[in-house]
């Protein structure tokens, strides 16, 4: 579904990413974790070129990310995308923002885009809250309709960017339990995350970034319980304490 081949980046002197290589399957669930700056982020928004690189290749679905003749919006479509601070238009109501990019880009009629997002709502737990505004929202509730407008556009694979970094404790479970039947139904999901009980449970291979490198790319109990890397032990050793 989705490949890395030797993927770099610098920003002017620093090298964000250096030669990082990866392959997520279909129905796939994948986690990136490792230390503040170490590259994760940058990395999947490379993906759907929201970020550009300098050499290697990624393909996604078989379209080359890189390739001048590719509409990244259709890409971006077709890659979801839910970012550390929601991202909602505060000015629509929660039923708008999930209708507005089925009517502009799918071209969805109104009554196929209100029922799509009328049954995503419902699917995340919000049903109730399709007039309210996104200030009237909790940030875990604000999170669930990023994740349900991001399922609107149908995409083959979501991609998640440190979705509940910004959340109080209490929120952060609502957010994870949509995450989790998310990867039991079988979505293609990439997941930047410092949770580890929820890569244990539901990620198929864990990934380790150190300083624009991928250290470590293995099963998730591999890494777990036999990290290879000195810099990977010390990194659980650290978040794994408490």
């Amino acid at each position: 579904m989705i490949t890395l081949e030797n993927v770099s980046k610098a920003y002017g002197t620093f090298q964000v990413l250096k030669d990082c290589s990866t392959k997520i399957e279909q129905g796939e669930v994948v986690v990136i974790c490792g230390p503040s700056g170490s590259g994760k982020s940058t990395l999947i928004k490379c993906v759907n070129g929201l970020e550009p690189f300098d050499s290697g290749t990624i393909r996604v679905d078989d379209i080359s990310v890189s390739d001048t003749k590719t509409n990244l919006s259709k890409l971006r479509m077709r890659v979801g995308m839910v970012f550390q601070n929601f991202e909602l238009f505060p000015h629509l109501t929660i039923l708008q923002n999930l209708v507005l990019a089925q009517r502009k880009v799918l071209k969805r009629s109104a009554d196929e885009a209100d029922a799509k997002a009328r049954g995503l709502l419902t699917r995340v737990g919000l049903a109730d809250q399709a007039t309210k505004y996104p200030t009237h929202l909790s940030g875990g509730q604000q999170q669930r309709v990023a994740i349900a407008r991001a399922l609107a556009m149908d995409p083959v694979a979501m991609m998640f960017d440190e979705p509940t970094s910004a959340l109080d404790p209490e929120m952060i479970n609502e957010v994870l339990d949509v995450m989790v039947e998310l990867a039991r139904e079988g979505m293609t999901m990439l997941c930047v995350t410092h949770e580890m009980g929820f890569a244990r449970k539901v990620a198929h291979r864990v990934i380790f970034m150190d300083e624009g490198k991928i250290i470590e790319d293995c099963p998730t109990e591999e890494f777990f319980t036999n990290s290879r890397s000195e810099r990977a032990q010390r990194f659980l050793a650290k978040i794994l304490h408490h």
